[in-house]
């Protein structure tokens, strides 16, 4: 059944007036995917320039998908034609959908949303694609916070089918609808999740990378620990992934949440995050290299000085151990969301995990893995995990009422 919304479902999508506030990396992701899909779009950043560089991006797409046969050249000249640029906000007059693509800083968002409010169109709805910053905390800035939501997109945005959508405290059904119309027509696959600082996705894929910090800070081996994440069925390492992540992001996410969220575990790999980013300057593969060195034309390895800084422990932990305290630390992570309602189906968290960071799709999904692995067999596991490597690996309260009902997630 099509989600009833705003939108009178037999005209054309045209009439959903689209601007995308900021044009880097996401921004200009965001724009082509509406673009592509049909809408016309507005690309607004502080100057024209820099608006003007975001569709150039989007140029480059494009002539790809050309040259790869994924569109005609009539698709690419009318993708192009819908989309303009700006500085001025003046421009997003009569525009009903700002999306709020910028970077993660409340000030910052805050400025540019309140701007946007009091151009646009004032029955109009505004989305954030923050990936920290709580959606309620953002629409408490404006007037009609109930037109307020959140639109988490993932990079690449032309290749990632996930779309976060964030419910605030005040966000209206008719908003909410609207924004999972949308994503459904740029042919997105949209999960719904209750407000909650780094929301679903961020808060249960961040414990992979900071999992393989953890084991990096007691010596395990770096191959080791990449190794077993790949043979756990994850497309890379967790430590390659913080270095394509960039390891000074992932601190100020951390920081974020930590800010909204004083519940949240600390860990040795805020040790090992501190260290990379102010002491060694090494924060990924977008600057001088982090866990991985990367030679230009070359393929990426290992830092050599890696050890120097991490010395390896002469009693090297089982490799079964290292995949486990991989995965499951991640699936503690997404029950207490669900405990917490942050994430309300096991079907959207299965879904959110396989297209959101690649949780590996044979096991069905984040939950579905303990449904397979057997309810009471990963509790007695968690156990073990939580007696040799710490209390982080508890079972959560939820599964001792399940293991006595004998249920399952769905």
């Amino acid at each position: 059944m099509q989600p009833k919304t705003n939108i009178n479902q037999s005209e054309d999508r045209r009439n959903l007036s689209i601007a995308v506030l900021g044009s880097g990396l996401m921004g200009h992701g965001i724009a082509y995917a509406a673009a592509i899909a049909g809408f016309k779009v507005l690309i607004l950043d502080l100057t024209e320039n820099t608006a003007k560089k975001g569709l150039e991006r989007i140029h480059r797409l494009l002539e790809k998908d050309l040259m790869n046969n994924v569109i005609t050249k009539q698709i690419f000249h009318e993708t192009i034609n819908r989309i303009t640029t700006a500085s001025n906000y003046e421009k997003l007059e009569n525009k009903n959908l700002i999306i709020e693509a910028i970077f993660e800083d409340l000030e910052i968002k805050t400025k540019a949303i309140t701007k946007a409010k009091k151009y646009m169109d004032p029955n109009g709805f505004i989305a954030s694609n923050t990936s920290t910053i709580p959606i309620s905390v953002l629409a408490s800035k404006i007037t009609k916070p109930e037109n307020f939501i959140g639109l988490h997109f993932f990079s690449p945005v032309h290749r990632m089918k996930l779309v976060e959508i964030i419910k605030g405290a005040d966000t209206s059904s008719n908003t909410l609808s609207t924004a999972l119309d949308f994503v459904l027509q740029i042919n997105k696959t949209p999960i719904i999740v209750n407000d909650y600082p780094g929301f679903y996705t961020t808060r249960v894929f961040a414990k992979y990378p900071c999992e393989g910090m953890a084991l990096l800070h007691e010596g395990i081996k770096a191959t080791s620990i990449e190794n077993a994440g790949k043979k756990a069925g994850y497309p890379i390492g967790p430590l390659a992934i913080s270095d394509e992540v960039n390891i000074d992001l992932m601190r100020r996410i951390r920081r974020q949440i930590f800010k909204y969220d004083k519940n949240s575990i600390t860990g040795t790999w805020d040790n090992v995050i501190e260290l990379m980013v102010t002491k060694l300057n090494r924060v990924g593969r977008s600057g001088d290299g982090g866990f991985y060195t990367y030679p230009k034309g070359e393929k990426k390895y290992i830092w050599e000085n890696l050890k120097k800084h991490f010395p390896i422990a002469t009693n090297q932990i089982p490799e079964k151990d290292i995949m486990d305290r991989l995965t499951f630390i991640q699936i503690i992570e997404a029950i207490h969301c669900y405990e917490n309602n942050i994430i309300t189906t096991a079907h959207d968290a299965n879904v959110g995990s396989i297209l959101g960071w690649g949780f590996p799709k044979s096991t069905g999904g984040v939950l579905q893995f303990v449904n397979n692995y057997g309810v009471v067999r990963f509790k007695d596991r968690l156990i073990e995990l939580a007696d040799n490597y710490g209390d982080r690996f508890s079972p959560p309260a939820i599964l001792n009422d399940m293991v006595e009902n004998k249920e399952i997630f769905h």
